[in-house]
């Protein structure tokens, strides 16, 4: 039996992909890039060949991810630039400086890194919190933290308002993937989405209060009632594709009375 041909996108339909991806139109991304909308069409038909410093600059333009990125590199027949290290690599040292000091700083407060995937990559003690009484299949590496937040072995079951947080997450998900081209993430929204929760009516929209500043996570712990919001922080001049896909969330007690708690 012959070998299956594997079709190679060309730079020419990856930029293309990319600008539709970021709703911009060829005239627009000339216009931006400092160059004529016909010298785009012609790169996206192959009938111009781009030189390095023009993939970077149209790659910028349409913010792509520094992975894909080098894949435009390698498809104008350059070779990547940015680097993709292991974050316990010796050179990583700064990098696992800093994530260590922000996730012991932030206790008593669970705080978490993630990789683009969602995968955890390193956490505070605090953050316990969230795999205890957990299957083990749901701890096996790499442990997805989205799969925590919603699976019904997990988060999904302890979540009082499910239904709020289930439609924020697998939004943010979905957009992410569709802006990301990362077909990892697509596939993990469509296995949260199948979920089911038995007696929980998903139909349900939070309808802001006057008193409501963001959505919390509200988490069941024993007799008493956890409330929490988020912030996810990112590092601001990445030049290694690992770094550029961290990202460190740190969880904020939404009432005092979870203040106290975790105090």
């Amino acid at each position: 039996m012959g070998a299956v041909a594997v079709h190679e996108e060309s730079y020419g339909e990856l930029l293309r992909s990319w600008r539709q991806r970021r709703r911009v139109s060829q005239l627009d991304l000339a216009i931006e890039a400092g160059v004529s909308a016909r010298h785009i069409s012609f790169l996206e038909t192959g009938r111009a060949r781009p030189s390095r410093e023009m993939v970077l600059k149209l790659a910028g333009e349409l913010e792509v991810p520094l992975r894909h990125r080098n894949r435009l590199l390698v498809s104008a027949g350059f070779a990547p630039i940015y680097p993709e290290r292991a974050v316990r690599a010796p050179e990583m040292h700064v990098v696992r400086q800093a994530l260590d000091r922000i996730l012991a700083g932030h206790e008593p407060y669970p705080a978490l890194v993630v990789d683009v995937a969602w995968n955890l990559v390193a956490a505070n003690k605090a953050s316990g919190l969230f795999m205890e009484g957990v299957p083990a299949e749901l701890l096996a590496e790499p442990v997805n933290v989205m799969r925590l937040s919603l699976h019904p072995d997990a988060m999904g079951g302890r979540l009082l308002n499910l239904a709020e947080v289930r439609a924020h997450l697998l939004h943010g998900l979905r957009r992410q993937a569709e802006t990301s081209g990362d077909g990892r993430l697509a596939e993990l929204h469509d296995e949260l989405a199948s979920y089911t929760y038995p007696g929980v009516d998903l139909n349900v929209a939070h309808v802001p209060g006057p008193g409501d500043i963001l959505l919390p996570l509200r988490i069941a712990a024993g007799d008493r009632v956890l409330s929490m919001f988020t912030t996810i922080a990112t590092f601001g001049t990445p030049m290694d594709v690992t770094v550029s896909e961290l990202a460190i969330e740190m969880f904020w007690p939404a009432d005092e009375e979870t203040a106290a708690t975790f105090r």
